[in-house]
């Protein structure tokens, strides 16, 4: 019994701490009236929005890129001009698929890599282990077959 009666006091103290605590931040709220506006000073202070003769630079042009310096730059992915091993073979991970020549839906890393190692070494004619626009446009897919014309029955 004891204890229900401390509870309920607790209770109702908590309730009087609530209201005592909300009425208290009200009256601060209220006692704290907005600054007033001076006459002609505020008006005086604004800074003027007109630019004058002021010109500013022109923005930049996008220029027009190729289909090939589009992908030379998806691979290029430290954009230092020039494509390193790590940077051709980081693409691959997508072609395993195509590249399993045994057949076992399992591809190793040696099924993979030795295709793209070979791909990479036949475009880098002078051996420098990095590839020029010129040659990594030697490792482009073929194009696309045409699209079918669709033949409608009319």
């Amino acid at each position: 019994m004891n204890r229900f009666l401390l509870g309920g006091l607790a209770a109702l103290m908590l309730v009087a701490i609530g209201l005592f605590w909300m009425q208290g931040r009200a009256e601060v709220e209220k006692a704290v009236p907005p600054p007033a506006p001076a006459a002609g000073a505020a008006s005086a202070a604004l800074p003027s929005a007109d630019p004058g003769d002021t010109v500013g630079p022109a923005p930049p042009e996008a220029t027009e890129l190729t289909r090939e310096q589009r992908r030379f730059g998806r691979y290029d992915r430290d954009s230092d001009g020039r494509i390193s091993r790590v940077e051709m073979l980081s693409t691959r991970t997508d072609a395993f698929r195509k590249l399993d020549k045994d057949g076992n839906n399992l591809l190793t890393f040696e099924e993979w890599a030795v295709t793209t190692v070979d791909k990479f070494d036949g475009a880098d004619t002078n051996q420098d282990q990095y590839l020029t626009a010129a040659e990594f446009r030697k490792t482009a897919p073929p194009p696309p077959p045409p699209k079918p014309k669709c033949i409608c029955a009319k």
